[in-house]
């Protein structure tokens, strides 16, 4: 079973950065690559970037290119999202997820984490 815990959120205010782990403990085999998703109330979860944990593979959201950036450290199992120059429309509950491919779908990954809420004021 593959365990996802993030860590990172909180409440800043319009135009800071603000940067996200997820660690993953018992790696499946196979499940290569990561992903981070978010949603707000009343909304379906939205994709907002995925990499391999090798790194060789990544996709993004166009709402945050050139604004977010995510990256792996496979010596901590750990996928890290900066994110900088947000706006109150970044604010959401952000999820990590484990998955076999870099992907935007969300019903390719198989493990999710609980979600840290981030809140951004303008």
């Amino acid at each position: 079973q593959e365990v996802l815990v993030e860590s990172g959120g909180g409440l800043v205010q319009a135009g800071d950065s603000l940067t996200l782990s997820c660690v993953a403990s018992g790696r499946k085999f196979g499940n290569s690559a990561m992903g981070w998703f978010r949603q707000t109330p009343g909304k379906e979860r939205e994709f907002v970037a995925a990499i391999s944990w090798l790194g060789d593979a990544r996709m993004r959201a166009n709402s945050v290119a050139g604004r977010f950036t995510i990256t792996p450290d496979n010596a901590k199992n750990t996928v890290y999202l900066q994110m900088n120059r947000l706006t109150p429309e970044d604010t959401a509950i952000y999820y990590c997820a484990a998955g076999r491919v870099v992907t935007e779908r969300e019903e390719d990954y198989d493990y999710w984490g609980q979600g840290t809420q981030v809140t951004v004021s303008s």
